[in-house]
């Protein structure tokens, strides 16, 4: 397993991964950029500067995140939420087809390991609320309206 850290906009990605596919990214406050990408992962680390530079609306990567079967169904499920768009809990439980597994839901898009790329910060509360996010809801607000094309207002 090969991992190196970036700076992002949001802070310090850890990219894990090797030749079977991307395993996982994880966001912190504090750390430090890695010097040398390994070439396993020049790809994602690429794709993920278009992503913040606004270039990259989708991502093309060999992925191998490990989970349950479960886990794995809902990831494939936020997969599927297009670019600038949001879900809901219940809508994303619906679609998986079985209403009353929210909770179930919710849990495992909360151990999504692959932040951005596996993009569960798009699913938001029934009530257009921004609820749950493991790398916070200032994190999630800010993707979300990076994907939006929102700009921020302009003093003068």
């Amino acid at each position: 397993m090969e991992t190196v850290t970036i700076a992002t906009p949001l802070g310090f990605a850890k990219i894990s991964g090797n030749s079977e596919g991307l395993q996982s990214i994880c966001i912190a406050d504090e750390g430090e950029a890695t010097a040398e990408i390994p070439t396993t992962l020049l790809d994602v680390v690429q794709q993920l500067r278009e992503y913040f530079e606004g270039t990259r609306t989708e991502f093309q990567l060999k992925l191998n995140p490990s989970g349950t079967a479960f886990q794995q169904k809902v990831w494939g499920a936020l997969l599927q939420i297009p670019y600038g768009k949001t879900l809901s809990y219940q809508q994303l439980t619906q679609q998986l087809g079985d209403p009353k597994a929210i909770r179930a839901v919710a849990a495992a898009n909360g151990k999504n390991p692959l932040w951005i790329i596996i993009p569960c910060h798009r699913v938001i509360g029934t009530n257009g609320a921004l609820t749950g996010y493991a790398g916070g809801l200032w994190r999630k607000k800010w993707l979300l309206t990076h994907e939006q094309g929102e700009s921020q207002q302009r003093l003068f």
